[in-house]
């Protein structure tokens, strides 16, 4: 096997993970644009919110067809269209001039960042060997933590120097490039001049149809656990550090906008940081359920500290966020429990039903906290932006811990798979 054809998988995957470092930039750049957004769209907290969500009903929609796609037609063609049409909606949002084009261009972005994920775990089932594969989902997960990182302090400095529709305008034309390298670069299946030290797809050669076993997925009840528990486990990430929480810090901490987008970062650096360990762990040790249980049971704690725990200093604040963002890595084995619980010829199709429930979490609860919020607004403004008292964000932002508690229930109720796929467990039973 040639050095060119070793390296191969890793340089497909890789561009797999940077359209999801991608999709997650676009995932949280609205939170640094509040007040720009509320500003140009002359909109309040409820409509900032839901244009932000529209990006999640985009992804949470195209999930289902995400895996029966990418396991039908392999990751190649849907990777570049999906990328293709992120730029095109970011050019067609950093040129609206109205909500509703706004409101239009994030949904073209959402409905194309929803491919990546599922897409490049694809790859990972096709040309790497089972015992890597959450090993690679967490380092997956590090690279769209990197890529939700640059959509706040970085992204910060960008509006601040280019506004926020010259900044949406790079990220069009940045999408369009990773579109091309993809459509270049990657492969749907291992060719013949791999040789026969090429690493094969796990996919038997011969399995029942895939909308079959899509529908076995569905009736079995810890696929619903598991959809249950992304929904409420992810809802820190998406809700609290990928959009109100910069605003939050603004008021309640009285920092400026670019030290609150760093501050938030911490949480998506301690889960990039975390989520590649936490992978390989649970590959080297066999076992998911621990990290499940984990993740929630700290950040109830962390997430209870941080709201309501008076006077917390600054370090003690950043240490905390850190810390939420650790224990919100414990849910990377997820996604080997969707697979390992049915057969491989669904296995992209199953771990898409996840996919979209997390997606589903920031849909929901991200235009909810902002309708929370328009309730107990004191109707406060400063240059035409609605400015939320420290009581609205106590009324509002309760939902983390609650829904920390609810992922740490339903924790509980998983099945260990001990790193075993459905049919090696089938053949043990049958030995």
């Amino acid at each position: 096997m040639s050095l060119n054809q070793r390296f191969l998988p890793w340089i497909m995957w890789s561009l797999g993970a940077l359209f999801y470092f991608y999709a997650f930039f676009q995932r949280t750049a609205p939170s640094v644009m509040v007040t720009e957004m509320m500003r140009d769209f002359q909109a309040d907290g409820t409509a900032v919110g839901g244009l932000s969500a529209v990006y999640f009903y985009a992804y949470m929609a195209v999930q289902v067809p995400t895996g029966i796609m990418a396991d039908r037609w392999g990751p190649r063609r849907v990777l570049a269209l999906a990328a293709a049409f992120c730029g095109l909606g970011s050019l067609l949002f950093a040129a609206a001039d109205t909500l509703m084009v706004a409101y239009l261009g994030r949904f073209l972005i959402g409905a194309g960042a929803g491919f990546g994920f599922i897409c490049t775990l694809k790859i990972s089932i096709i040309w790497f060997p089972p015992h890597r594969f959450a090993l690679l989902s967490g380092m997956t997960m590090m690279v769209g933590m990197a890529g939700g990182v640059a959509g706040q302090a970085p992204m910060a400095m960008a509006v601040s120097a280019a506004g926020w529709r010259g900044t949406m305008t790079a990220a069009g034309i940045a999408a369009l490039g990773i579109a091309f390298a993809i459509w270049l670069i990657v492969r749907n299946h291992p060719s013949p001049a791999h040789g026969p030290t090429q690493v094969k797809s796990s996919q038997p050669a011969e399995t029942p149809p895939v909308m079959a076993h899509l529908a076995g997925a569905i009736r079995r009840p810890h696929t619903w656990i598991m959809i249950g528990y992304g929904f409420v486990c992810i809802v820190i990430l998406l809700a609290f550090a990928g959009l109100w929480s910069v605003p939050y810090m603004m008021q309640t901490q009285g920092i400026s906008r670019p030290e609150a987008a760093a501050t938030a970062s911490l949480v998506l650096i301690g889960w990039g940081l975390a989520a590649p360990v936490v992978g390989w762990l649970s590959d080297r040790l066999r076992l998911r359920k621990p990290f499940l249980i984990a993740g929630p049971l700290v950040t109830l704690i962390t997430m209870s500290m941080l709201l309501y725990l008076p006077e917390l200093s600054p370090a003690a604040f950043n240490l905390l966020m850190f810390a939420t963002g650790v224990a919100l890595a414990g849910m990377v084995p997820s996604f080997a429990v969707a697979r390992e619980l049915n057969h491989a010829g669904a296995g992209a199709a199953a771990m898409s039903f996840i996919n979209m429930a997390i997606t589903a979490s920031g849909a929901v609860f991200q235009p909810l906290i902002g309708w929370l919020l328009d309730l107990n607004w004191d109707g406060r403004m400063e240059a035409g932006e609605r400015i939320y008292s420290a009581a609205a964000y106590d009324w509002a932002l309760w939902i983390f811990p609650a829904c920390s508690a609810a992922a740490l229930v339903l924790a509980l109720m998983v099945r260990e798979t001990h790193g075993l796929t459905l049919e090696e467990r089938q053949a043990r039973s049958a030995a």
